[in-house]
Order: structure tokens, then sequence, then C-alpha cells
């Protein structure tokens, strides 16, 4: 089992910036790949920004791309998520997510509101 738990959500105006972070606990060991996903009101879940663990960036949303950066610190088990130029479209719960080859892993989420 892994555990994911969120942090950093909250209220800016657009055109401001927020970090989410991450925090991986259990069986890390046993993920792939990492990443962040959102959900919008009345809309699906839709992916954000996927990394390995070995740092590679593997892809990105068309919509995020120049605005959100993905980090981790392996020593730590975290996993961030730079937001920078936010727009009202970014107004969501934001979701980390750990992928093994078998199971997906999900946090409980973290607001994220951009008020124009």
């Amino acid at each position: 089992q892994v555990q994911l738990v969120e942090a950093g959500g909250g209220l800016v105006q657009a055109g401001g910036s927020l970090r989410l972070s991450c925090s991986a606990s259990g069986r890390t060991s046993s993920t792939r790949d990492m990443g962040w996903y959102r959900q919008a009101p009345g809309k699906e879940r839709e992916f954000v920004e996927q990394f390995n663990w070995s740092g590679i960036r593997l892809r990105y949303a068309d919509a995020v791309k120049g605005r959100f950066t993905i980090s981790r610190d392996n020593t730590k088990n975290m996993v961030y998520l730079q937001m920078n130029s936010l727009k009202p479209d970014d107004t969501a719960i934001y979701y980390c997510n750990a992928a093994s080859p078998s199971t997906d892993y999900w946090g409980q989420g973290t607001q994220v509101t951009v008020s124009s």
C-alpha cells in the first residue's frame, strides 16, 4: 500500500502562484510514476503532469505547459507541483497519483481556487 497526502491548496488571484506538495509513504518502491491530476466542478478528472522516480518528466497537459512544473525530493518522498500564472480555469481539486504496474494510488486532494 502507498499513502499520499496533498497540501498547499488555497485561494489565489489570477496571475498568482501556488506550490502543492504530496507526501508519499508506504511501499513507494513499488511505484513507477508519480503525477498530478485535477478535477474541476462538473468535469471529469484530468491529467496534469507526470514523471518517474528517476526525475524524468514524462508528460504534461498542454493547458499547463510553461506554467506548471513537477519536481520531487526522493530523500523525503515528496512530490511538488509549482503552479505559476494561474488562471480561473485552473480552479479544481488537485490529486497526487502514484502508479505501479498494477495499481493506482490517490491522495484525498487539495482545493485550488483561482479568482478573476
